[in-house]
């Protein structure tokens, strides 16, 4: 139990665990947009093996509510801000492998496996935040 107290001061000290909780709700704020965009979209436009086609339209909407939180509150105390265009490219290249991920978890769930279009969604969504979050931290937001 020591061990553990001591691992989350050190997380604490260092600032990770802020990011990780701060990170944590603006994803999640972020996959509800997400999810509020994509299920109409599926549900109306891009039925059944379609479902995939709806993934950059809701991925579009979700990264600027993303881009605005992250960058002002996530990693407010992290690394640098630059203002420029380099990080707000970091930025998109890294919600760009976001995309690819979810594009790819939603297509092999709706067209290979004949699931209903919201079930990737978990999948999905957690599979991105990992990977997203070690590239914002340790790339865009450095």
């Amino acid at each position: 139990m020591a061990a553990l107290t001591d691992r989350i001061d050190h997380l604490k000290a260092s600032g990770l665990l802020g990011q990780l909780v701060r990170f944590g709700i603006t994803g999640g704020l972020s996959s509800v947009i997400y999810s509020l965009v994509y299920l109409p979209l599926t549900h109306f436009v891009f039925r059944g093996g379609r479902a995939v086609l709806a993934v950059p339209f809701a991925f579009a909407v979700a990264v600027v509510f993303g881009y605005v939180m992250h960058s002002r509150w996530s990693f407010r105390d992290h690394g640098s801000r630059d203002g420029g265009a380099t990080q707000g490219a970091k930025f998109v290249a890294v919600q760009g492998v976001g995309l690819s991920i979810n594009a790819l978890v939603t297509w092999i769930g709706t067209v290979l496996f004949h699931l209903p279009a919201w079930a990737p969604l978990v999948p999905a969504i957690f599979l991105a935040a990992v990977i997203t979050f070690a590239l914002n931290r340790f790339w865009v937001f450095a």
